[in-house]
């Protein structure tokens, strides 16, 4: 009976890796279809959309761990951030992008918990846009410490992107609410 029940926990904590650095790569991915916007010095990414739903199919602690491998990835100087920015690895914590960066486990962590295995498109969609906000949020104090000025970093990282979040927004809920109790009960 104990080796039936730690097999079945090998095979779980095996599974749970695989899903975490599946997660890293597919906003690893993601990062690299970026939309130079003119005026700002923030990109137009798939990251913000691939980070919620990995928090959302993993859960709040397998989506930060993935979130968490991904930024130590990158900070390590992996090519895994968004190219269009010219800081390298662990400065690009510190440049434009850097606060939508360290928003990400936040954010994965905020949309793992709000979304449930059994949940509704209402409560999916609190849970989406709860890590959209997050992540906006993230990104605004890190170009307002950068700007000086809140105004100036609102219109450089929140305001280009309003339109392409609720786009996200509406692709991302249906998708959650389908696959989340399926990927979920395997984990």
């Amino acid at each position: 009976m104990t080796d039936l029940a730690l097999g079945v926990r090998r095979q779980a904590w095996g599974i749970r890796a695989c899903g975490v650095v599946i997660g890293a790569v597919l906003v690893a991915l993601a990062a690299q279809v970026a939309v130079p916007l003119p005026g700002t010095p923030v990109p137009m990414t798939l990251q913000p959309m691939a980070v919620l739903l990995v928090g959302g199919l993993l859960g709040p602690r397998l989506g930060t761990l993935s979130m968490i491998l991904y930024l130590a990835v990158g900070a390590a100087g992996l090519p895994v951030f968004t190219p269009t920015v010219p800081l390298v690895g662990f400065a690009r914590l510190f440049g434009p992008t850097g606060g939508y960066l360290l928003a990400y486990p936040v954010a994965a962590w905020a949309v793992g918990a709000v979304v449930a295995e059994k949940s509704s498109v209402g409560r999916v969609a609190c849970g989406v846009l709860a890590g959209l906000v997050l992540i906006h949020l993230g990104g605004l104090a890190q170009l307002a410490i950068l700007t000086g000025n809140l105004s100036a970093a609102a219109r450089f990282g929140t305001w280009p992107f309003l339109l392409g979040d609720l786009l996200k927004l509406a692709l991302l809920v249906p998708v959650l609410t389908q696959l989340t109790p399926t990927i979920r009960a395997r984990l």
